[in-house]
């Protein structure tokens, strides 16, 4: 695929917005209240759309810029840790789950840095978008559940917490194990 010399299009846009509501996010879901949750969860649905939108219309418009697709996977990061930040400090995510997600973005982006330093480009693997759609599926339901306060979508919302977690390091785990001739030079 060309690569655009523009260096703002609307994917791009796009992605710069996904952070802007990342941010917003933060702000709603620490106010007390089932109203705020509830605009938080809406703000965080809305940034996680914007994920995929930004995404097929590069593809479809075959704008993929520079600047769009360094920012798309900070973009993902940003809003997947602040909503594990956030339902941490609220308790509704264990310390050691964001602790172990935290660590996995860590490593894979310390892991990409070293690629790109010997000019290799690090691609986001498919179970690695895959794992980050679910992951954010698993926090809106968590939200969800603390909005509504019912048991069974609690519950379900920590079953695709756990799944999540096991998608994240099997897909960290095989971000350094097709890297792996990286460290023999």
């Amino acid at each position: 695929m060309k690569r655009s010399n523009k260096k703002i299009n609307i994917p791009t846009a796009l992605t710069i917005l996904r952070i802007v509501l990342a941010v917003v996010f933060m702000i709603f879901v620490m106010i007390p209240g089932a109203w705020a949750k509830a605009n938080a969860l809406a703000i965080f649905i809305l940034a996680a759309i914007t994920d995929k939108v930004d995404g097929y219309l590069a593809r479809q418009t075959k704008t993929v810029t520079d600047l769009g697709a360094f920012l798309d996977p900070i973009a993902d990061k940003i809003l997947v840790n602040l909503a594990f930040l956030a339902l941490t400090v609220l308790g509704a995510v264990p310390v050691w789950v964001f602790a172990v997600v935290l660590v996995r973005d860590l490593l894979v982006n310390g892991l990409r840095m070293f690629a790109a330093k010997n000019h290799i480009v690090l691609e986001a693997s498919l179970l690695g978008k895959f794992k980050t759609t679910f992951q954010m599926v698993a926090l809106g339901v968590i939200l969800f559940g603390l909005i509504v306060n019912i048991g069974l979508v609690t519950t379900i919302g920590n079953i695709l917490l756990y799944i999540s977690l096991i998608m994240a390091i099997i897909s960290g785990a095989a971000y350094f194990y097709s890297s792996r001739k990286l460290f023999s030079k």
